[in-house]
């Protein structure tokens, strides 16, 4: 053990100190995440108001991912060297600045510049959190707490949508982002001093990994790039992003195996469950995020409100908030392989209920679909957090939470980057009932295939993983 709290301060989850620094914690990661899905049904609003492209909409979405998925790690890194707390409170006050920002927006490409600022400071805050809980909470009560972190979170996803909604039809597309002003004002109120501060004391006063970070940033952005603009890019423009892309990739790999103190310890992946649980996330938020986007535009092409889009979102909502706490106990009992297999076939399924939305969709052709997706969402969000921590060893929690993070993003990212394109949407299609319903059905189509190959990789990688 070498995280820096002392046994006798570490929190107690039932105490009134321990609950409010949960509840900071939650609040803070919900934030970031909140606006990682509550701009979904903002995008048409925003569109039209700011005459954007499906590409530049594309980029609204993907500006913040990018900077999430590509410098979350750096985000880990620094709250293990300088303080997960102190690193976690910049990042929250860091966000809601940008966030002001983004509100006052007036052209597309500036809200695109304000997106990525606004996801530097969700990579400072996101990954800060998990590691507080991992080094500062009672090792009894850590499986519990990352299970009410994993589901709160959750249900800030799915809540996105419906907040989203209502701020459109009864505000502005600019309250999306202005309600995250007084969100982050709560955290800093609940946080502030209560959390323990924690580092990992080898990392002090060591260089920092600037090429690792850097690689990142290219490997991720070139991709990102290349798959958006597809369409039109010349043959020749379109092989160069890629080649910088794996080429950054590879140089990344290299890096980090010579590096004496690594950006990301390549050991972590020594360990089977570390790995497997990792290429799992990728898939299955890679599909999470193309669903959560495709199905908010296509429910808004069939005459929906944006507020009754955003609620087609309530069932994830319901499921998180009641099932994820049980789906960690019981990964906690029997372990992650069985939750983590089932859960992303369920909601392969759900995906495929979801080819039933059309045109003319109401809500008994979306309900079946949304709800069991929920379940198996619900089913694998807990255990997947926990299998990825408990893999890792406690100095480096905040690296292990910034890797599944910045996999978690890297996924959504590059699934809403190149699912478009693949399904043949384009320039203003997504105002277009019939293009935008077939470019629709055939990505739930590349969906439910993420989450079976999800499943897959579960069951084989994971038989390392064994329970309490």
């Amino acid at each position: 053990m070498t995280e820096t709290v002392p046994r006798d301060e570490h929190l107690d989850r039932r105490s009134p100190q321990g609950r409010l620094v949960l509840a900071g914690l939650v609040l803070g990661t919900g934030v970031a995440i909140l606006d990682g899905s509550v701009v979904n049904v903002a995008l048409r609003t925003i569109g039209a108001d700011l005459d954007a492209s499906l590409a530049q909409l594309q980029w609204v979405v993907n500006g913040y991912l990018l900077a999430l998925a590509s410098l979350v790690l750096v985000g880990g890194g620094l709250g293990d060297r300088w303080g997960r707390r102190r690193v976690y409170e910049v990042g929250v006050v860091w966000f809601a600045v940008a966030s002001a920002l983004c509100a006052a927006a007036q052209t597309p490409a500036q809200l695109v510049a304000l997106r990525v600022l606004q996801g530097v400071g969700a990579a400072l805050l996101t990954p800060g959190a998990l590691a507080i809980i991992q080094t500062t909470f009672r090792p009894a009560d850590r499986a519990t707490a990352i299970g009410t972190w994993a589901g709160f979170s959750g249900v800030a996803a799915a809540l996105g949508p419906f907040v989203g909604g209502w701020l459109v039809d009864h505000a502005s597309w600019r309250w999306v982002f202005g309600i995250n002003i007084p969100l982050c004002l709560a955290v800093v109120a609940l946080t502030g001093r209560r959390a323990p501060e924690s580092r990992d004391p080898g990392a002090a006063g060591r260089p920092f990994d600037v090429a690792g970070a850097g690689l990142t940033v290219v490997a991720l952005g070139a991709a990102t790039y290349a798959l958006t603009a597809a369409g039109t890019l010349a043959t020749a423009a379109l092989v160069g992003c890629w080649a910088v892309a794996v080429g950054a990739a590879v140089g990344f790999v290299v890096v980090e195996r010579r590096s004496r103190h690594p950006l990301v310890p390549l050991s972590l992946f020594g360990s089977r469950v570390f790995a497997a649980a990792n290429g799992m996330t990728l898939l299955v938020y890679g599909a999470l995020g193309a669903v959560t986007l495709f199905v908010v535009l296509e429910l808004q092409v069939a005459g929906w409100s944006a507020l009754t889009a955003g609620m087609s979102a309530l069932p994830l909502t319901v499921a998180m908030m009641l099932l994820s706490s049980r789906s960690a106990a019981l990964a906690d009992r029997i372990g992650p392989r069985l939750p983590m297999t089932v859960g992303p076939l369920l909601c392969a399924a759900g995906s495929l209920l979801l080819l039933r939305v059309d045109a003319s969709a109401g809500w008994l052709d979306v309900l079946p679909g949304m709800v069991v997706f929920a379940l198996g969402l619900a089913g694998l969000v807990s255990p997947l957090t926990a299998a990825v921590l408990g893999s890792a060893p406690d100095r480096h929690a905040g690296v292990a939470s910034g890797v599944n993070n910045a996999v978690a993003r890297a996924g959504s990212l590059l699934a809403v980057a190149a699912l478009p394109g693949l399904v043949g949407l384009a320039g203003e299609d997504y105002l277009d009932p019939v293009a935008m319903t077939a470019g629709y059905r055939a990505a739930m189509l590349w969906c439910a295939g993420l989450l079976v190959a999800g499943a897959v990789v579960s069951w084989v990688g994971l038989r390392a993983a064994v329970r309490r």
